[in-house]
This record gives C-alpha cells, sequence and structure tokens, in this order.
C-alpha cells in the first residue's frame, strides 16, 4: 500500500536488542470464529500468550494497534473478550480486507504510533499475520513476529507462514522473550510488572503444557450425519 505519510526512521542497528520505547504491539483478528480454526495447536496457549503481549504493552506505555475482521459485515465476532478486557481503551479497527495492510485506517494506526518496529501477532498466521508483516516490512518497518502467540489450520500452514516471513526479514521470537526483551533488568521499575507477571504466567502454560487441547480438523460446518 502506497503512501506519502512519514515512516519513523530505522534504527541505527537492525540487530540489536529491541527496546520497549521503539516498539509498538500489533495483534490482529483475535476473534472466536477465527481462533476457532486453529486445530493442531493449542489455542488456550495462544490466548494465553496474546493476552500476555496486550498486558505488559499497556504497563510498559507499548502503543497498541487492534485490528479484526468482518465485524461491521457481521461474518465474524469482535475481540474475544480476555483480549478486550485487557485492552478496555483501545479501538478496534474493522475491516473487509484479509490482509490488514490494505486497510488505510490501519496502516494510518500503525503509522500513528510513531514506532518504527513492530511486534506483530495475528490470527491466522499464514493470512492475517503473514500478509500484512511481509509488507509492512516492505514499507519500511521492521517486524518481530511472535511465535508462539499465533496459529493456523494446521501446523504445516504455520510453518510455513513463519517460513515466509522469516525469509521477508521477519525476527520470530517467543512472548516471554519479548517481554523479557522490554524490560531487560531486573533492577529496572518495569522489573516490578513483569515479576507479577512471571509466576502466574508459568504455572498457567505449564498447566497448559501438561493437558494440551486440540479441536477436530472440519471445515466451515460439522459433516451432516447420516
Amino acid at each position: 500500500m502506497s503512501t506519502t505519510e512519514t515512516i519513523p526512521a530505522p534504527h541505527p542497528d537492525p540487530r540489536a536488542v529491541w527496546d520497549a520505547s521503539d516498539c509498538a504491539l500489533v495483534l490482529i483478528d483475535y476473534q472466536e470464529n477465527v481462533l476457532d480454526l486453529i486445530f493442531e495447536q493449542d489455542r488456550r496457549v495462544i490466548e494465553l500468550n496474546a493476552l500476555s503481549l496486550a498486558k505488559t504493552a499497556l504497563a510498559f506505555d507499548i502503543p497498541v494497534v487492534l485490528s479484526t475482521v468482518g465485524v461491521e459485515m457481521k461474518v465474524d465476532g469482535p475481540t474475544i473478550p480476555s483480549l478486550k478486557a485487557a485492552l478496555p481503551d483501545v479501538t478496534e479497527i474493522d475491516r473487509s480486507s484479509m490482509n490488514a495492510w490494505d486497510d488505510a485506517a490501519f496502516v494510518q494506526a500503525v503509522k500513528a504510533t510513531g514506532r518504527k518496529r513492530l511486534v506483530m501477532a495475528g490470527i491466522v498466521t499464514s493470512t492475517c499475520l503473514a500478509f500484512p508483516a511481509v509488507d509492512a516490512i516492505a514499507n519500511g518497518f521492521e517486524v518481530m513476529f511472535v511465535e508462539d502467540a499465533v496459529g493456523d489450520r494446521f501446523k504445516h500452514l504455520h510453518d510455513t507462514a513463519v517460513l515466509r516471513m522469516v525469509q521477508a526479514g521477519a525476527i520470530p521470537n517467543s512472548a516471554l522473550s519479548i517481554i523479557s526483551e522490554w524490560f531487560r533488568d531486573w533492577k529496572s521499575t518495569r522489573a516490578d510488572f513483569a515479576r507479577e507477571l512471571y509466576v502466574p504466567y508459568l504455572e498457567q502454560i505449564a498447566a497448559l503444557k501438561r493437558d494440551p487441547e486440540f479441536h477436530r480438523p472440519r471445515g466451515l460446518k460439522f459433516p451432516v450425519a447420516t
């Protein structure tokens, strides 16, 4: 998507650890109807990681862009309640396009953050995340995607999208790693929030990993019994 608006200046060293002050968090299509398309990954883990990112972003004054697809068209529902409750003052940007970067309001919201480095997560990986991620890179942004906060219909689709984004220049990361990257020092004021987050997060993620839950593959509707 072409635009004449100013893009923030690039970071002096793209290999450097990402500081919270350089980042914006971009969350795309965390909607019940979309999450319901994930079969071979535990969607509860994905939701927990997305929620942890959102809470940390607010605590660290990281701007958040939140987008949905098809709500106004009455095709999909709104952002899942847990994530919306964590971001009560963030307005959802609803779209009709699968590629959020094709939506002018979305791109404007990203640029309005004034941040060059985008930490992105979206459902599903191969479309709702990969499309805007590669377009954002092509338009001069740096992109890091949170691999364990996203998912797809089948694991090979997710894995292929990860390869596509990495080939385009995006940096893979995990939720706990980017949260640690944002505060980095246990003596910093941000570490107080991290201490509050870490223990319950690790307990929850361990419980989910001990008892994983997966959906049964299907199409748009379950087949009619005969």
